[in-house]
């Protein structure tokens, strides 16, 4: 393409998503100074699109933004009432009594929500403060000063043909520059990811660990509905395959919110995330709940899992990283969207800092310290050893490890066992076939069980076809060549939407990419053992269009 002219708008500073995190990071900053000029980009076509999370919420991020969050009607309207842990087989359960458990484990106090929701109605207090939203603004690049510094971001461009040049209709988009860009993407944002390589700023840290997690909303039988009820089971489809396991809430309108978790550390590269899913719903306990109701919506997405050792440093000159792009989840409390609104809080907090003292595009470290010593380090730091515990140990000694692990560092702040590390990235987890049997899986029923691509249509997502791919490969020959032969091709597996397939042309098989399937999970880019894919975002609204999830 030729040289491309672009309008640039200037601001203080240009949050990348609203998520929890770019939105709680918008709207302190105005709650510190009114006159500040703060955009948010988000690439979903409306505020929520592409939120999908558990969700139970701590509100402990909500109390310090918006202290009277219930009398401006947030929707955090179905308080947790009861709280239960199961331990599956494939015909049973045994429940796991709640009083052993470290208090952090407690759900009371916390919400069954729609994180989706919960960001439509923190957008309205953003812009009630004068804050800028635009939807359907994919961010496609980063803008670098002189000195190598963050100084703002290419968003909007529309219109490109397959093969990236402009098509009849191209828009190039804008410049949005900032004295401070914030990276509120979530997980494995693209362009966290060229700030985390560019800057090197995992050296010296732990590899980041991941999670697949899928979801459906069912309407159930009004008599089988517990309104604030939480369920959570480990064990049973999954065994010793993978780590992971389930999560059932009842939120409001006989609806329930049925998810699974599937770490992507896994080793058999024969091991299907998404039908393990559809398995477990088969569970007596889980069938029995779900019979003669419908499944309403389906999505999926990746879950930053390796905690406080795996975090990368959180800022760099011009640019600072918030909430999923640095991995802020508490892996065995399954929440990390108090974490998110609170690291956006405490961004803002820094960035308003610097402007007052005039400075702008260099690195907001009192941000880092914040986060790492602050209430979401303490958070994250007592958990720190219970995901890599399962991942050497199991899940049974992780239960009992884990356990007594989390109760020294709440009672005395203090591990026997230290740091443990992670060791392997889940990409280098994967084995090669040798040795490793195909899983055989049962066939989904259509009435507990969906087929893939059945499931996708209930996420809504659609991309525009004549678009250059977003799922790209670094050498095309690697699928066919080496995935296809050592690891049978994962990529048609680990996939939750069905982007990936191997098909047979002309007597040889071929590598097909379907990208308007496509979830926007990241698991390709995490999962893949040559670590060949890369997903950069596709044009401004694309995607998945998720109602209340």
């Amino acid at each position: 393409m030729t040289e491309v002219t672009r309008e640039a708008m200037e601001y203080d500073v240009v949050i990348v998503g609203a998520g929890p995190a770019g939105l709680s990071a918008a709207i302190r900053l105005k709650q510190l100074d009114s006159d500040l000029e703060v955009v948010v980009l988000e690439k979903g076509s409306e505020v929520g699109a592409h939120i999908l999370s558990g969700a139970v919420l701590d509100p402990c991020g909500l109390d310090a933004l918006i202290p009277d969050w219930k009398a401006k009607g947030a929707p955090l309207n179905v308080p947790v009432t009861e709280d239960k842990f199961y331990m599956l087989g494939e015909a049973g359960q045994i429940r796991i009594p709640n009083a052993p458990m470290p208090p952090l484990m407690n759900n009371h106090g916390n919400y069954i929500v729609s994180m989706g929701n919960v960001c439509r109605w923190m957008a309205e207090q953003a812009e009630g403060l004068g804050v800028e939203i635009f939807p359907g603004m994919a961010c496609s690049e980063l803008i670098y000063g002189d000195a190598g510094e963050v100084v703002g971001v290419i968003a909007g461009e529309f219109g490109k043909n397959a093969d990236g040049t402009a098509g009849p209709n191209y828009e190039p988009g804008m410049e949005l520059r900032g004295k401070y860009v914030f990276l509120g993407e979530g997980v494995r944002g693209s362009l966290s990811k060229e700030v985390i390589a560019k800057y090197d700023l995992s050296a010296g840290k732990e590899p980041q660990k991941f999670g697949l997690g899928m979801k459906e909303i069912w309407e159930i039988d009004p008599a089988k509905h517990k309104e604030g009820s939480v369920t959570h089971t480990m064990g049973w489809p999954l065994g010793g395959n993978a780590g992971g396991g389930s999560f059932i809430y009842h939120l409001e309108n006989n609806q329930v919110y049925v998810g699974f978790v599937v770490h992507l550390n896994y080793k058999n590269p024969y091991l299907f995330p998404y039908m393990e899913f559809q398995r477990f719903k088969h569970h007596p306990m889980v069938a029995e709940l779900l019979e003669g109701g419908k499944r309403v919506a389906y999505g999926a997405r990746a879950i930053t899992e390796g905690g406080y050792q795996s975090m990368p440093k959180m800022v760099a000159p011009g640019v600072a990283l918030l909430g999923c792009s640095v991995g802020m989840v508490n892996v065995p409390r399954i929440k990390g969207n108090h974490n998110a609104m609170l690291s956006g809080k405490a961004a803002a907090e820094a960035a308003f800092n610097a402007i007052k003292a005039e400075r702008a595009g260099d690195e907001l470290s009192d941000y880092e310290v914040e986060v790492r010593t602050g209430v979401i380090g303490q958070d994250l730091k007592k958990v720190r050893n219970v995901k890599p515990m399962w991942s050497k140990w199991g899940l049974t000694a992780s239960l009992a490890l884990g356990g007594f692990d989390m109760w020294t560092n709440s009672l005395f702040g203090l591990s026997l066992f230290g740091t443990v590390k992670h060791g392997k990235s889940d990409a280098e987890a994967t084995e090669k076939v040798y040795g490793h049997k195909p899983i055989d899986y049962p066939k989904p029923d259509g009435k507990l069980s969906f087929d893939r691509l059945t499931n996708v249509s209930f996420s809504f997502t659609n991309h525009e076809e004549e678009q250059p791919c977003h799922l790209t490969l670094k050498d095309a020959s690697v699928p066919i060549g080496e995935n296809l032969p050592q690891f049978a091709e994962p990529a048609q597996r680990y996939c939750p939407a069905g982007v990936y397939e191997v098909v047979e042309k002309d007597g040889a098989p071929e590598f097909v990419i379907n990208f308007q399937n496509c979830v926007h999970c990241k698991t390709c880019d995490i999962k893949d053992p040559s670590q060949n894919i890369n997903w950069v975002t596709p044009q401004g609204g694309d995607g998945p269009n998720y109602p209340n999830m």
